[in-house]
């Protein structure tokens, strides 16, 4: 595929990401490298949704490592159970927080930073990193955006 995206204008959530997610599935199809998957998937959803951070931390020796991202400078290091990322990898589970804030424990990387869902990614039922997604906006992510993110995370392959 080229890899040029088709990014349509739309208020409609559901319809931008019904346009991107075969997009992704393109993108990701037969390249077997990992962080080329993971940076494909934050600049198509970058592009797309003009989001203020998108990027992966993974999970290297008990803690969150930065991975592969779009925007500014970012936490390098996360410990397991700190922050909404750090929530996410603990709990297993999407975390959508409306207004960071209010998130008891909340790592601020950036100021601007003021809604966020983090997904988690799993192997073999272990949660090997997570999606971080941040917006300038409050209560920007919904059960509309936890259902479609969830379903490209399930695109990437840990096993090449």
């Amino acid at each position: 595929m080229a890899e040029d995206l088709n990014i349509i204008s739309s208020t409609n959530k559901a319809e931008q990401y019904e346009s991107l997610v075969p997009q992704i599935e393109a993108l990701l199809h037969g390249e077997p490298d990992l962080i080329a998957n993971l940076a494909n998937i934050c600049a198509a959803l970058k592009e797309q949704f003009k989001w203020f951070w998108v990027g992966f931390y993974m999970v290297k020796n008990n803690e969150l490592v930065l991975g592969p991202f779009q925007g500014p400078v970012a936490c390098t290091r996360i410990g397991f159970g700190k922050g909404v990322c750090g929530a996410a990898w603990q709990q297993a589970k999407t975390l959508i927080v409306p207004d960071v804030d209010a998130f008891p424990g909340h790592i601020a990387c950036s100021s601007l930073s003021k809604s966020e869902i983090v997904l988690p990614l799993f192997k073999d039922g272990t949660v090997v990193a997570v999606l971080d997604v941040d917006s300038e906006a409050l209560d920007q992510f919904d059960e509309t955006d936890a259902q479609y993110l969830e379903q490209i995370i399930t695109m990437v392959n840990f096993n090449e």
